[in-house]
């Protein structure tokens, strides 16, 4: 594991010369993967639990090992680790770190259920010409969404390493992983594996094989309603577009199948991508 943070955290060296504006969060995602590594050294387990019994009936109907929202977990742990991530942004960004207090001491603010709510696939609503518009507070906000996802992630990346190998035996063929139920962002692809696509959660960092002509959110099957666009000079990334859904994902594509990247660094490289889309009316 040390030796993959190494070559995680150059990686992210080498993109905040490349991409100077997104220095700041580049530079927190370096912070975020010391402290996992740190929460994930000193786990002895998860809070998460598995009935390995019924492990193969799960993947059959579809449903993911872990379900967040249908159980009540002692979310302790994720909620310490959550304030340890806090203090990363206090360090990093205090002026976004005085707005980012600010808004988890007022009493609206729950924690658990914002977790709970990034599960839930139909809570994501289309993208309008008036909300593509940033507001003063939206950077903060997602800043936020990152920590409360991050906050997750140690105990789920537990599970997946745990049983990652026995889900990817068993045909999972959903566009939600098969460890936490959530839906991808970002995905990769291999020239050496024709048809094959590699879809990533950030939530667990569990990927899994879906096929590439194939809506991941909607299982769209239409070629003429599947599409792609890319960024001149940057052949290496391309966006798959439903024009079924109006739903996007960011893919990598490497040269080699021995070539190991980190998706989450990938990701906050990559926003560029995430505007383009927006502009495009896809979400």
């Amino acid at each position: 594991m040390a030796g993959t943070l190494r070559k995680s955290l150059q990686l992210i060296e080498d993109y905040k010369i490349a991409n100077p504006h997104y220095n700041e969060l580049l530079d927190i995602l370096g912070e975020i993967l010391i402290l996992r590594e740190e929460y994930r050294n000193n786990m002895k387990g998860s809070i998460f639990s598995v009935d390995e019994k019924i492990i193969a009936r799960k993947m059959e109907g579809g449903l993911p090992l872990i379900d967040i929202t249908g159980n009540n977990f002692d979310l302790t742990r994720p909620r310490e680790y959550f304030n340890s991530l806090i203090a990363i942004a206090e360090r990093k960004m205090p002026g976004d770190a005085k707005n980012i207090t600010e808004i988890i001491k007022d009493q609206q603010f729950e924690w658990e259920k914002m977790i709970r709510a990034s599960f839930d696939h139909a809570d994501l609503a289309p993208v309008s010409e008036e909300s593509k518009g940033k507001d003063e507070n939206e950077e903060t906000l997602e800043l936020i969404d990152l920590f409360v996802e991050e906050s997750l992630r140690p105990e789920l990346e537990y599970i997946a390493d745990k049983y990652g190998e026995v889900i990817a035996k068993s045909g999972w063929m959903e566009g939600y992983c098969p460890i936490c139920g959530k839906e991808p962002k970002i995905a990769e692809i291999r020239e050496a594996e024709e048809g094959k696509r590699y879809l990533f959660c950030h939530q667990c960092g569990y990927k899994w094989n879906f096929r590439q002509i194939k809506c991941p959110f909607c299982g769209n099957e239409e070629q003429h309603s599947l599409a792609y666009f890319a960024v001149e000079g940057e052949e290496r990334y391309r966006v798959d577009v439903c024009n079924k859904c109006r739903r996007y994902i960011k893919i990598v594509e490497l040269s080699r199948k021995t070539e190991e990247i980190n998706l989450d660094v990938e990701d906050i490289a990559t926003l560029h991508l995430d505007m383009l889309a927006y502009e495009e009316g896809y979400n």
